[in-house]
């Protein structure tokens, strides 16, 4: 048993510490052991209220904390700490990250870039297949698929890269002990066999509505953007997607009919900024170029040296390529319109070679959605 996970548990079952006041009491001292052993006259000084000092200096926690180690020994589950190498550095970056996470599965998947899906309980036919559809083709470019394994959108996003053979990440609102809804058991191990079930709730707590919110900032949190399929007025998804513009994540929505309750959400989102989706490439392209050349690899070796002059890649272009690089100027930018309606390509097919082409260090994209050469 370590000793500093029993620290990182039992700090955070201190009544009355929040997770913003743990961490800035954590910093205070170095670590959670630090804090536990400090002087009550020390912990004073921090400015916590006065029966948190008591509670810290009386090792209030670290009992509780030692039993629910052996308890998740038992669940073939692991506990991840905020100074974990394994803790997700995305989720590090929110102002209020887990103290531990209560991990079953792969941990690594929880560090690899991730996009969430989320959505109403209460799909149409409609919100499930583009549901699944965008989460197969966003898992077969790479990208682990987070959501909140609840009935509905949420499961659909789940099954999407589960049969593409892809990675996802369902976080959870209650203990790891339990499975909400029963009906998604099967499901849950399907997604910790390939991917990973998570949670930060002790073991023992149950579906409690105020949970939800709590549980909504770590799906956010630990992806680059969060896409809402359908939700209503009052749905939970808008509060996953509040979260993501509090936490600098990208925003997307996709459009819904303007007649059915569960299109208020996105169809309101776009109308506020959002980017409207409907295929993988509207979310792939918000991404900066580096994290795009990870995931989406260059069909095609477009040359081996940086330097090299653009006539000497051309011969390796693949005609769509070659098309959409004949009417870029290294000059004058051009933008993505005047680039669709100057080629005889579908639009899919432009924003692709744009993508390999940006890629490959041919041209760059610059503000706006204008492309220029750099050769």
């Amino acid at each position: 048993m370590s000793d500093d996970l029993v620290y990182w548990l039992g700090i955070g079952r201190i009544e009355g510490l929040g997770i913003r006041s743990a961490h800035k009491l954590i910093d205070r001292f170095g670590s959670p052991q630090a804090a536990y052993m400090a002087s009550l006259t020390e912990l004073e000084m921090t400015g916590l209220p006065a029966h948190v000092c008591q509670a810290v200096f009386a090792q209030t926690g670290l009992k509780d904390a030692e039993k629910e180690i052996a308890a998740v020994a038992k669940l073939d589950c692991m506990l991840v700490t905020y100074a974990s190498d394994e803790y997700p550095p995305l989720l590090r970056q929110i102002s209020d990250p887990p103290l531990v996470l209560y991990v079953r599965g792969d941990a690594r998947v929880l560090s690899q870039h991730a996009v969430a899906i989320v959505g109403t309980r209460r799909p149409s036919t409609y919100g499930l297949q583009v549901a699944r559809r965008l989460a197969r083709d966003l898992a077969e470019r790479q990208l682990v698929i987070a959501s909140g394994m609840a009935r509905g959108m949420d499961s659909a996003a789940h099954h999407g890269p589960l049969k593409a053979k892809g990675k996802t990440v369902a976080v959870k609102g209650r203990g790891m002990d339990g499975i909400s809804p029963a009906e998604n058991k099967r499901l849950a191990q399907k997604i910790w066999e390939s991917g990973a079930v998570i949670s930060e709730f002790p073991l023992g707590t149950g579906p409690t509505p105020e949970n939800f919110p709590i549980r909504n900032r770590i799906i956010s949190g630990l992806s680059l953007g969060v896409i809402i399929v359908e939700a209503a007025e009052y749905s939970g998804s808008l509060i996953t997607a509040r979260l993501a513009l509090e936490q600098n994540r990208e925003g997307f929505a996709v459009p819904g009919n303007i007649t059915a309750a569960q299109s208020f959400g996105p169809n309101h989102l776009i109308k506020q900024g959002a980017k409207l989706v409907d295929q993988w490439m509207d979310v792939v392209e918000e991404f900066p170029a580096d994290i795009r050349m990870q995931l989406l690899p260059p069909a095609e070796a477009l040359g081996e040296e940086a330097g090299q002059e653009a006539t000497l890649f051309e011969a390796s272009l693949t005609p769509d390529q070659k098309q959409v690089f004949e009417v870029l100027r290294a000059d004058e930018p051009l933008f993505v319109d005047s680039v669709f309606s100057s080629v005889s390509l579908p639009q899919p097919r432009v924003l692709a070679a744009l993508l390999e082409l940006e890629m490959s260090g041919l041209i760059r994209q610059l503000p706006g959605k204008n492309f220029i050469r750099k050769l």
